[in-house]
């Protein structure tokens, strides 16, 4: 016999509607607030996932489960988003699941071919909207120019981080040589992960992110995942520079996120001789276009 109690457990919660001045999200308060704290933990679906078999060919990725949280709070059902350095199309296929417009630049034809593999494979989902997710291949810094003005809702990327990946250390070895997988992007000399000098190189990767604030619209946002490195002995604080040179293109730094990766393995760096950190967290710059 049931109790009035057990009804009560048993009776499924109903979703309270979102608040109709919310302009942004589609998201009901209880949904909202968590998503404004500043520390997240990586979500990603584990490495004998068999739908992180692609994602792992690229050296660099970030999980779409991250990017759709990303997503879902800056845009609503049926937003277009811009990823300029999409890789192996991890927006793409977060896109996809959430039911937006992904539009999606890669300069390798090889990962570009991928990240439609992804959208074909991996997005099972019948009411997914993989359709609507575009890949151009081709240079950024061109193909960002031909898209019109105030024509996107949210930019989300994970632009190079210089040239570290020419650099290898224990996890390039352990991690990618020894399972013959990529250790860097290209060595494609339109590639900004192969210039050589860093200033040079901030200045071209604001160039990109700048004319994407072009694209959005107005008062819209921009999140850009990115990591601090080393370079010798010199610690870059890449992601503070890269919002410095952002705000002569009126792209306003709203805050920051720290990205933890706690599931990253710990390797011997600097022993016995120094400090070098293990860096297990990426930030992610939350910007305001302010044209």
């Amino acid at each position: 016999m049931l109790t009035a109690k057990a009804l009560v457990n048993d009776t499924p919660a109903i979703k309270k509607p979102a608040d109709p001045r919310n302009g942004l999200n589609d998201l009901t308060p209880s949904e909202w607030i968590p998503e404004t704290i500043s520390v997240w933990i990586q979500r990603g679906l584990g490495a004998g996932h068999p739908d992180t078999q692609i994602e792992r060919q690229h050296p660099a990725p970030f999980s779409f489960t991250d990017v759709s949280r990303l997503i879902r709070f800056f845009t609503k059902k049926g937003g277009t988003v811009l990823d300029p350095f999409v890789g192996i199309g991890s927006t793409l296929k977060a896109c996809a699941l959430e039911g937006r417009c992904g539009i999606g630049i890669e300069l390798s034809p090889k990962y570009a071919q991928l990240a439609r593999e992804r959208l074909e494979k991996e997005v099972r989902d019948l009411f997914a909207n993989v359709e609507a997710q575009k890949v151009i291949v081709g240079d950024a810094r061109a193909l960002v120019k031909e898209l019109g003005t105030a024509s996107v809702d949210f930019v989300v990327t994970s632009p190079p981080y210089w040239n570290i990946l020419h650099k290898e250390d224990h996890k390039v070895r352990q991690e990618r040589r020894a399972n013959n997988l990529d250790t860097r992007y290209s060595d494609d000399g339109l590639d900004l992960g192969n210039i050589h000098d860093y200033e040079q190189f901030l200045r071209e990767v604001a160039a990109v992110l700048g004319e994407c604030g072009r694209v959005l619209k107005p008062k819209k946002y921009m999140a850009v995942i990115v990591s601090d490195f080393r370079d010798g002995s010199r610690f870059i604080m890449y992601h503070a520079d890269l919002a410095r040179a952002l705000q002569s293109y009126k792209l306003e730094l709203r805050g920051i996120k720290v990205l933890h990766q706690k599931f990253k393995k710990v390797f011997p760096y600097g022993y016995p001789y120094a400090y070098v950190p293990n860096i297990h967290h990426q930030y992610i710059l939350i910007l305001q276009n302010e044209k």
